[in-house]
């Protein structure tokens, strides 16, 4: 079966078209600035070029038409006829306390995922635009709805409850829920496979490190604890966000520098992190890199800051989960930055791990960094929400 998996954005789409049953990616791209002038389409058939069309798009409907144009398309289409796609899994952000596994899409379900637009206001009513337009376009089509936040659902109420009164839990449903559960789900299952563990037998920290960045603690296959919080701007210093800080922090600079919350939020989310941090040099590691290796103190001091949180709380989920039997790096910065790797797991020594220097210069597969005789393992898996969501929407259909 052929599974179309569509990421919608409020302004971008990506997608994939996966052969079910061999895994292999038929089609992939994505769709830029929708509703924006200057939309255009990128579509690469599996062994061939990359293709751009630009072309308006004012909404979501118009984005997927195009990509199921595209793939359809004579020239370099990769099936013949839309009737070729079994299904479409979509990737949704926020299920709440509502969605601990992915779901088949209902008008109940729908209303359900609505009422957690609250809980993400960037993120879920743009998920819903796409499924609504491929429902459209799509009307026979089943399709799935594969939730961030469901992978961290097992968490135990000391892991996710916050030190706040306890009836803002029970009108809003204040709590940690975490993201990127997807690719912490996947890329746990991937590690104890590549490295023979039990997974129903084990004690692994996934470390999902790119512009947006989370650690998670995962006992026996299950999330018993995830940096991200409520929103994805707990935790690590990512990208553009600052992760933890202390609240008061928010009080001191609105009287200071006359902000008010929308500009208190808007500094947290898109101008703090490694940005903030390098003096906005860059987030992107990459740019830091290239400005640390030139001596540049405020790019030295992003990139200190970034691996030592990534280590403390490596540390604080030995601690919670009472020991640990492998760690995973993944995502953009995880797979590829080697500095980051070497850095973060040089605070790591007291867990009986040390960095297998040639094997850390590897990239863009499954691969063990650390040496033979360490305590602990560590590999570089590069995730793959993709075939994840893929594979949720073929157990379901």
């Amino acid at each position: 079966m052929n599974v179309l998996v569509i990421n919608c954005g409020s302004s971008s789409l990506k997608y994939q078209l996966i052969n079910s049953e061999t895994e292999a990616v038929l089609a992939k791209g994505l769709c830029e600035r929708i509703g924006i002038e200057g939309s255009r389409l990128v579509y690469q058939p599996a062994g061939g070029e990359k293709e751009i069309t630009e072309s308006p798009m004012p909404t979501h409907k118009e984005a997927i038409q195009m990509v199921l144009d595209a793939l359809v398309n004579e020239k370099s289409g990769v099936i013949a006829s839309l009737s070729e796609v079994g299904a479409v899994g979509h990737r949704v952000v926020h299920g709440g306390e509502k969605f601990a596994s992915s779901a088949v899409i209902t008008e109940e379900m729908l209303a359900a995922v609505e009422e957690c637009n609250d809980l993400a206001p960037l993120h879920n009513p743009a998920n819903l635009i796409g499924i609504r337009a491929c429902q459209e376009l799509m009307p026979n089509v089943p399709m799935v709805g594969v939730f961030d936040t469901a992978f961290h659902q097992t968490m135990p109420e000391k892991a996710y409850m916050y030190g706040l009164p306890y009836e803002y839990y029970k009108k809003y449903k204040i709590r940690r829920y975490g993201f990127h559960g997807t690719s912490h789900s996947f890329v746990s299952k991937e590690l104890a496979s590549f490295l023979g563990l039990d997974i129903n037998n084990s004690k692994i920290i996934v470390c999902h490190l790119g512009n947006g960045a989370s650690v998670s603690a995962v006992v026996n296959g299950k999330s018993v604890d995830t940096s991200m919080g409520l929103t994805p701007l707990e935790g690590l210093v990512m990208g553009t966000r600052s992760g933890d800080i202390d609240p008061a922090i928010l009080e001191f600079l609105a009287h200071k520098e006359n902000m008010d919350i929308d500009e208190l939020m808007s500094m947290l989310n898109k101008k703090s992190g490694v940005y903030g941090l390098s003096d906005y040099i860059s987030s992107d590691f990459r740019d830091l890199e290239d400005a640390a290796e030139k001596g540049d103190e405020n790019a030295i001091r992003a990139r200190a800051v970034f691996n030592y949180r990534v280590a403390k709380y490596i540390g604080g989920y030995v601690a919670a989960m009472n020991g640990v039997d492998a760690i995973a790096f993944t995502a953009g910065l995880g797979e590829n930055d080697t500095l980051v790797r070497r850095d973060i797991m040089a605070y790591l020594g007291y867990l009986g791990i040390e960095l297998d220097e040639e094997n850390n210069k590897l990239r863009g597969k499954d691969v063990l960094i650390s040496t033979p005789d360490s305590k602990v393992k560590v590999a570089v898996i590069p995730t793959n929400e993709e075939l994840a969501i893929c594979r949720e929407t073929v157990a379901l259909i």
